[in-house]
């Protein structure tokens, strides 16, 4: 079944294939923040709550940049935008190396690094991979934005390698040239412009402006109720978990290389769910599936707490926890298609990853700031507990339209 898959669209496949590759590096460079914690704070003295702020800065540059990125995608395709961003990327990963001052951090990881990562997201590169496929959408799209999660069960234990074998600075620089390596990649490989932009015509008139097309979304339902869901979504993801699982781990008394395979088993586990909620998307009522997974993902934060001491609890939530960590990605990106339409679903997913990251810039501070005020966790699980289960309410709510005709909703002209 796989291999006829791909033969009926054999180059689409190879776009799923690179930018599987990119969006597992670019996250993780963004994810190591989190392994690094306990090693700026030994060596420049700075507070969980300083760090998690950059973090925060970070999240907030990509809100603003991926409305950008993703208005530029919708007019421009993704070849040249992706090779842009993984450099920038590269450069942040390399300046953060030789960072000796806290504004030095924030500059190079926060603002450059940041700007680069608001262009490489799974939101993002399930627009492009949208655009290569008609049929198999939603799987096809699982599977590229798996990169988010499944290419870090190697990357995140290498990185730990590294920390201990050459240090933290030679690991980034490392990085910084394999980003460079991938960016190279991107653009030797993906040259075609995607079918949907040809057979659509996705070239701006005059008629059809953002503010046109701004309106048209701020006044939908539909993108409301998946955006609320967004910041509850970042929160409970890149905020809670990505920034402070490991530093969590850390404070339970969990070696770090034992932490980093957990977060791996967690990424691997992630891929899995995102592929197989992505290709029942394609099949099954999809506001019920996202309602699922915010549901899952929440019960997931009790057993959190309950972790300290037990390796076996650490990897039971971390297997448990992947399973509904990102799988909410293909799903939200199989509505837009639908509900909003191709020609503007950069604008779409782009301002929903604003929304997502601004959840997680919230998510980031939080953790930081209740672990400073309280030396513990408990109150950032519980609260993040209570936000997933008003997330998979209001995804309840989103009108599924008669699965034996899908009519896409176009955008404004």
């Amino acid at each position: 079944m796989l291999i006829r898959t791909i033969r009926e669209n054999p180059y689409g496949w190879l776009v799923v294939a690179v930018l599987f590759l990119v969006l597992s590096l670019v996250m993780g460079a963004r994810s190591s923040l989190g392994l690094l914690i306990p090693e700026w704070e030994k060596e420049f003295s700075w507070d969980r709550t300083f760090i998690s702020t950059g973090g925060s800065v970070m999240l907030t540059v990509m809100a603003i940049g991926s409305p950008i990125a993703g208005m530029a995608l919708d007019r421009y395709g993704g070849r040249s935008i992706y090779v842009i961003a993984i450099l920038l990327t590269a450069l942040g990963v390399c300046l953060t190396a030789g960072m000796r001052e806290g504004w030095h951090f924030i500059a190079a990881f926060g603002l450059i690094a940041g700007i680069g990562f608001s262009a490489i997201s799974a939101p993002l590169i399930g627009t492009t991979v949208a655009l290569y496929f008609h049929a198999r959408r939603g799987f096809a799209t699982g599977v590229a934005t798996s990169g988010a999660t499944g290419g870090q069960l190697v990357l995140m234990p290498l990185l730990a390698v590294g920390l201990a074998a050459i240090g933290w600075r030679a690991s980034f620089l490392v990085m910084g040239v394999l980003l460079v390596a991938i960016a190279l990649l991107t653009w030797v490989l993906i040259r075609r412009e995607a079918p949907e932009r040809r057979m659509h015509g996705f070239q701006a008139d005059a008629g059809n402006t953002v503010w046109t097309q701004l309106g048209y979304l701020m006044r939908d339902r539909t993108f409301w109720l998946l955006g609320i869901g967004y910041i509850v979504c970042g929160f409970t993801t890149i905020g809670a978990i990505r920034i402070h699982f490991l530093p969590y781990a850390a404070a339970c008394g969990f070696p770090v290389f034992e932490s980093a395979t957990a977060f791996g088993v967690l990424m691997t586990t992630s891929a899995v769910g995102i592929i197989g909620f992505g290709a029942a998307a394609d099949k099954f009522h999809r506001p019920a599936l996202l309602a699922s997974i915010y549901f899952l993902r929440a019960l997931c934060f009790i057993l959190l707490m309950f972790i300290p001491g037990d390796s076996v609890l650490l990897f039971t939530f971390a297997a448990l926890f992947g399973l509904f960590d990102f799988a909410t990605f293909p799903v939200v990106a199989n509505i837009v298609s639908t509900h909003m339409g191709l020609r503007i679903m950069g604008l779409t997913m782009g301002l929903l990853f604003s929304l997502h990251s601004v959840g997680g810039a919230l998510g980031s501070f939080a953790g930081g700031w209740m672990f400073d005020m309280f030396a513990q966790y408990d109150w950032m699980w519980l609260g993040s507990f209570g936000l997933a289960l008003l997330a998979a309410f209001l995804s309840i709510l989103v009108h599924e339209p008669n699965r034996t005709g899908f009519v896409r909703v176009p955008a404004p002209a």
